[in-house]
């Protein structure tokens, strides 16, 4: 268990192979693609604001023969920036991109905004006090928590997806 295995962070979330689901900060597939591969009755959104990593997962998708993702380039700063209808997903994967946001808040707001009630919000970031990773802006599970219950969510899981990330899911209310 050293870095983000995405198969073995899957298998924490309880799926159904028809559901809708959005891979938040895509970049270039690394979990978007593991997903599509599970929810092979489903969709999976891959939403990310930088075209170079999107244009990679384009790649990726069409070698790999993966028909079931739609890419969306956007800012999930900003209000309804996903694009996606109100209440239209059943998870949101939200993996190494809030410790990159100014407005957190917002982030987690739009992803209140797309899931259905009893849907599923799951947050990986880095640990604050581990060497590896980012400098700056890192986010703690207690930050991430209090932001979270502020908004429609209800706090389901914690575990641990790699020693140097924290792991959350979250249920819509």
């Amino acid at each position: 268990m050293d870095f983000l295995n995405p198969d073995e962070v899957l298998n924490q979330i309880n799926l159904r192979s028809d559901m809708t689901a959005a891979d938040f900060g895509s970049s270039s597939g690394g979990f978007t693609i593991p997903l599509a591969k599970r929810l092979e009755d489903g969709l999976v959104y891959a939403l990310d604001i930088q075209e170079a990593p999107l244009s990679s997962l384009k790649g990726l998708l069409f070698f790999k023969r993966i028909k079931n993702v739609r890419i969306i380039r956007c800012d999930l700063e900003k209000p309804h920036g996903s694009t996606l209808p109100d209440s239209s997903l059943d998870l949101v994967l939200i993996s190494n991109v809030l410790f990159q946001s100014d407005n957190k808040n917002a982030i987690l707001k739009e992803a209140e905004r797309v899931l259905r009630q009893k849907g599923e919000l799951v947050v990986i970031d880095w640990l604050k006090k581990v060497s590896q990773g980012p400098n700056k802006g890192r986010v703690s599970s207690e930050e991430v928590k209090k932001l979270s219950e502020k908004l429609n969510f209800k706090l389901k899981k914690e575990f641990q997806p790699g020693k140097y990330h924290f792991g959350l899911i979250f249920i819509k209310k």
